[in-house]
């Protein structure tokens, strides 16, 4: 078992929090979570990737471990956090596993420097219109009218049963969700200030929506290799948004698995086992 080790860095005056595995002169691998996640989404992932690259999961600012933005969080912000976070520990080229907010995270940095992005890997981390299910309607109601009512609203979205619910819905079999990953995701929800922190993060999710153009031509004209791995009965972005990737990347590998948003709890192996069919060692 490959040992994983337990660092924090400052990136521009932030302190990120970060899980590191794998040998430093092996090729790199930069893994992104989601919301409500943090890094130790990929607890499973990592120790079944660690003998043939060296890894490196970060909390996003906001999340986890790490500080939070400073002011309103936006992407942009996130996105340049993390951006600095990979110049600080020397990750210069590195593949890239982009999860749900992980997605326009890591979209971000390879429009920045595509010449640092030697492959994607985007588990449930959408690019495309079609990707979005109905249940963003609350969501996009919050963007289209910024009221206090319409923000309140999305405190749903931030409650112990929806985290549950977010981890255990499409899953054939819910013996199989740990409890670990949602109890600690409900922890770190519940500190002080970090309901804001998510709410200004849902708000300019939008932010994303208005790049999906950009992020579409960065595919199209960079066409890095490519490989979707999703669960296909997540209940926030829809099969369509996976296969949607193949129309701007033809040679993209797309892997569908039946389970929910939070691949990773049910079908690690699997996953593992594609990633390491699809990237060079």
């Amino acid at each position: 078992m490959t040992a994983i080790a337990y660092r924090t860095a400052n990136a521009d005056g932030h302190t990120i929090f970060y899980r590191e595995a794998g040998a430093p002169n092996a090729p790199k691998l930069l893994l992104l979570h989601g919301f409500p996640s943090s890094s130790h989404m990929f607890r499973d992932l990592i120790p079944l990737l660690a003998d043939r690259f060296h890894i490196v999961a970060p909390d996003l600012p906001g999340f986890g471990k790490s500080d939070a933005p400073q002011g309103s969080a936006t992407f942009d912000r996130v996105a340049d956090t993390i951006d600095r976070f990979t110049e600080v520990i020397g990750f210069d080229r590195y593949a890239v596993y982009v999860f749900d907010y992980g997605a326009p995270t890591g979209f971000r940095l390879a429009v920045k420097h595509p010449e640092r992005i030697t492959a994607i890997i985007s588990q449930n981390g959408n690019a495309y219109e079609e990707g979005l299910s109905d249940g963003w309607t609350p969501i996009r109601a919050y963007w289209q009218d910024a009221s206090p009512a319409n923000r309140e609203a999305l405190r749903a979205f931030l409650k112990p049963e929806t985290t549950i619910w977010q981890y255990t819905h499409g899953v054939p079999d819910v013996t199989r969700v740990s409890p670990d990953g949602y109890s600690l995701d409900n922890f770190y929800l519940a500190r002080p200030g970090a309901d804001e922190v998510q709410l200004d993060l849902m708000g300019d999710y939008k932010s994303n929506v208005a790049l999906y153009p950009t992020f579409q031509n960065y595919f199209r004209t960079r066409k890095p290799p490519f490989l979707a791995v999703w669960g296909k009965n997540d209940p926030f972005f829809l099969p369509p948004g996976a296969e949607a990737f193949k129309r701007d990347i033809p040679d993209a590998m797309v892997r569908f698995f039946d389970t929910g948003h939070f691949a990773l709890e049910t079908h690690a192996m699997e996953i593992a086992a594609a990633i390491r069919d699809f990237l060079p060692s």
